[in-house]
């Protein structure tokens, strides 16, 4: 079945749906606003007049490469083209204005490449298995995950953010997370009569603004992003950093793992992956200031999530994640149900489309390698043009997500706001945090206190649970111990 798998797909019409899917992926996942599962939502009515294995190659052609190229525009202007980037921007843009842009976006590529091949395999040999692992999360375990993630908030503290500044910022986020409805009694909160808000505060709106306008606004007073020219123009000899594949490892690890759990995105595996990082690294301290193992990390971590979100979506019809979601519409549209049928019946076609994942990562590798001295230089770009380029793109993306003018208004305030909060010293990578964990982890502790009855209990009972509660441990031990350590130090 491989065999006919592999020559089904060595095809001339197979490979250039291949590549045209990644290019194509990589062109949206550059443009804030245009996330992943916007251009695979609108690929499935065209692949209604073509072969059922053409139209699945080139949605996962797309899937990979947006979840790549949304790295672009995060190291070279630090406006995330996708909500998965924004870790990748808190690293990558700082290496940009030191000059080393081709390294950060070399370093992004690889670790990509690694992280979604690392899935993509995974997803080949264990699916069947995977698939039962994820149905025993429920949602004590989503809540303890996304409790798992808001510990990261505690390692995001620096010289410049402290600890207390730091957890005011990630409380800002759950705030803002909770405005609209709520998930269990249906009730309306805080949205101001507003209809527009009853779904909650649109997140790609909020990460424009905070990302991409403010930065936009701090530029005014440059020529351009870059002060020493020469730098971008010798990108290419700098070789990559020793010790990085621990960190890739790291990331492509995490990322599989969450996009295996139902309902779980690459924007939390990359967190994730990232303050895993930030814990492991011996030179904690350079991240935030452009540090190559936060990339790797982060970048494994989204990409993994690919192959990842892919194993129940295949397997039981459960959707990892949006993106997973939309593919999964793709498969219905031609007649595929999800389940063990796609691994016998049709086990042709659902090998040929695992194998053209590992084609589509090595388009956007071979892209990326081959492209980066040239996106480089889009740093070198003068600020009165690309101020106004990129404000119009980022309002076009916040308006293009719901129609609706409210959201634009909300990526402009959160510019504002995000501005007024850099220069008093508090972290928009926690507040992110606070906003994506948000939900998820006020829905999973709401459903588990329904289930148990009112039992605090149920978040102790299961190993998973256990195992949780230990890593949230573990990553928030040692940074609050060498917080009191400093305290103690000072005081003496």
């Amino acid at each position: 079945m491989l065999l006919e798998s592999l020559s089904a797909l060595l095809t001339w019409p197979a490979l250039l749906a291949v590549v045209i899917g990644t290019v194509s992926g990589v062109v949206v996942g550059g443009m804030p606003g245009l996330t992943a599962t916007m251009a695979v939502a609108l690929l499935i009515p065209v692949t209604f007049t073509l072969d059922p294995l053409i139209g699945l190659v080139l949605m996962g052609g797309v899937y990979c490469g947006a979840m790549y190229g949304g790295s672009i525009p995060a190291i070279l202007l630090r406006t995330p083209g996708t909500p998965a980037a924004v870790a990748t921007a808190m690293e990558g843009y700082p290496l940009t204005q030191q000059g080393r842009a081709g390294l950060a976006l070399k370093v992004s590529v690889i670790s990509s490449f690694c992280g979604g091949v690392f899935s993509t395999f995974v997803l080949l040999i264990l699916a069947p298995v995977l698939a039962i692992f994820a149905l025993s999360f429920g949602p004590p375990e989503y809540f303890l995950l996304a409790l798992l993630g808001l510990a990261g908030i505690v390692s995001m503290t620096d010289e410049d953010t402290g600890l207390v500044k730091a957890i005011i910022s990630g409380l800002l986020g759950l705030i803002i997370a909770v405005v609209g409805t709520d998930p269990i009694s249906g009730m309306l909160r805080y949205t101001a009569g507003l209809t527009d808000l009853y779904e909650g505060v649109a997140f790609m709106p909020v990460l424009i603004g905070m990302f991409s306008i403010s930065q936009m606004l701090a530029l005014t007073g440059k020529k351009c992003v870059v002060d020493n020219a020469a730098m971008v123009t010798e990108i290419k000899r700098e070789p990559m950093p020793k010790g990085l594949l621990r960190y890739i490892g790291l990331g492509s690890g995490t990322g599989t793992l969450v996009g295996i759990l139902p309902g779980e995105g690459a924007t939390i595996a990359a967190f994730l992956s990232y303050n895993v990082a930030k814990r492991r690294s011996k030179n904690p301290e350079l991240f935030g200031k452009g540090n190559p193992e936060g990339i790797a990390a982060a970048e494994a971590g989204n990409n993994g999530c690919v192959g990842g979100s892919l194993v129940p979506t295949l397997t039981l019809g459960i959707p990892g994640n949006s993106v997973a979601a939309a593919l999964m519409g793709g498969l219905l549209v031609h007649g595929l149900i999800p389940g063990p049928e796609l691994f016998t019946r049709y086990g042709t076609m659902t090998y040929a489309f695992i194998f053209s994942l590992f084609i589509a990562n090595v388009v956007f590798l071979v892209l990326g390698l081959y492209m980066a001295p040239y996106f480089a230089r889009i740093s070198l770009t003068p600020t009165e043009l690309l101020i106004p380029t990129v404000c119009l793109f980022s309002v076009l993306g916040s308006y293009a997500m719901h129609n609706s003018v409210l959201d634009v208004f909300i990526c402009l305030l959160f510019g504002i706001g995000a501005v007024l909060l850099q220069k008093t010293g508090f972290s928009l990578g926690a507040l992110i945090l606070g906003l994506i964990l948000g939900p998820i982890a006020e829905t999973g502790f709401a459903q588990a206190l329904i289930m148990s009855k009112g039992s605090y209990a149920i978040f102790f009972e299961s190993p998973h649970a256990m195992v949780l509660w230990a890593l949230t441990l573990a990553l928030m031990v040692p940074p609050l111990y060498s917080i009191y350590k400093k305290n103690r130090a000072s005081e003496a």
